[in-house]
Order: C-alpha cells, then sequence, then structure tokens
C-alpha cells in the first residue's frame, strides 16, 4: 500500500456514508470510485486535464474538466457535505482562496499536503544544499508542479488566519497507515511527512 492509497484509506474513513463529495483535482478518478464503491457517496470530480476526465467519464463518473485556482467559485454555496483536495493545495496558484472556496461550498474540506518541513527535507537542505527530492515531493525542482511548498506549522497558521476549525488531522509516513496528530505539536513539522485535515468553519 503506498503513501498515496493511504491517504485514500483515510479519507474513506472520515467521509460519511451517502454523502455529497467534490473531489477536486480528482485526477484519473481512483479516490472517486473507491468512495462511490465502499460509502455510496453522490460523488463529483473537477479535473483540469482532458485525458484525465475522459477516463473518468469512461468510468462512469461524474467529472468535469475545470481549474480549480478559478471554478470553484462557480459553485453554489454548501452544494457538498465534503470538498476533497488531495495533495494539490501546494500546486494551486492561490492556495487561500481555494481553502476559502472549499469551505464555502462544502461543510467540511479534507485537504492533505505534504510537509516541507519534514525532517528529511531538513537533512536533506542542509546536507546538499539543494531542493529535496523524497517520497513525498519526487520531482526536481525544475519538474514539479508544486509552487506554494509549506510546512505543517504555516498550513496551520493559515487556518487560523482564516478562521477555520481542525476537526481532525492525521500524519502519513512512509507508506504506513494514517495516524492521529495534534498538529500544534513541535514534534509533528518533524515528523509527518505529510498531513490530512478534516477542516470546518469556526
Amino acid at each position: 500500500m503506498t503513501a498515496r492509497r493511504e491517504d485514500f484509506r483515510e479519507i474513506l474513513r472520515l467521509v460519511k456514508p451517502a454523502a455529497r463529495v467534490l473531489d477536486v483535482g480528482c485526477e484519473d478518478g481512483e479516490l472517486l470510485e473507491l468512495l462511490t464503491r465502499e460509502k455510496g457517496v453522490d460523488g463529483q470530480g473537477l479535473e483540469l486535464s482532458s485525458e484525465n476526465v475522459a477516463l473518468c467519464l469512461s468510468k462512469g463518473l461524474a467529472v468535469v474538466q475545470g481549474d480549480g485556482d478559478r471554478d470553484l467559485d462557480h459553485f453554489p454555496t454548501r452544494a457538498f457535505d465534503y470538498a476533497i483536495l488531495s495533495k494539490t493545495l501546494q500546486q494551486m496558484r492561490e492556495p487561500r482562496h481555494v481553502l476559502s472556496e472549499l469551505l464555502r461550498i462544502a461543510d467540511q474540506a479534507i485537504v492533505s499536503v505534504p510537509n516541507f518541513g519534514h525532517w528529511r527535507m531538513r537533512v536533506s537542505l542542509m546536507t546538499r544544499g539543494r531542493m529535496p527530492e523524497t517520497r513525498a515531493l519526487p520531482d526536481p525542482w525544475w519538474a514539479t508542479p508544486n509552487i506554494h511548498l509549506c510546512t505543517l506549522k504555516d498550513f496551520t497558521d493559515l487556518c487560523a488566519d482564516l478562521t477555520l476549525r481542525i476537526d481532525a488531522c492525521a500524519a502519513l509516513s512512509g507508506g504506513r497507515p494514517a495516524r492521529p496528530m495534534d498538529p500544534s505539536g513541535v514534534l509533528e513539522n518533524w515528523r509527518a511527512e505529510t498531513a490530512l485535515f478534516l477542516l470546518s468553519k469556526a
């Protein structure tokens, strides 16, 4: 089981049966398929790649082509129970706006982000003096889609600034099962390779 699938496993645990779900940046629809099969959700997807949209439609998934940076504004307020953004926020041009929009159109948001404060990142920067390449962030700096990397503390500070409540948080590292964590803990900013948050408006 890869780290990505452990991310999905934790999302499956958090989502209630028969919920209305929007998966932003749903890629090939793997998570939507899992949620539909395991939780019977009323799922929709938003995906930038036309090839992935076609793949999702061939699987019978309700997915439209769109850009999470621009097109979330067109969704009605509270149209969903959950809006999911899995390891995609750091690729957005306006992550603050995207996070706000997720919690306008849904009662809760499930967001996972790679943690640039993880100890492997810090050691790589200190010893090599170059942008790290790890399991969570495997691409070289010149090929990565990530433009707004953050640490666990950066993300929780943004949530506080937007007056968002962290209802649950889990750490994922090395492909192991998710473990609950307190994101305000100093050591977690070193330990968590990826963090997954269940958020709502305070």
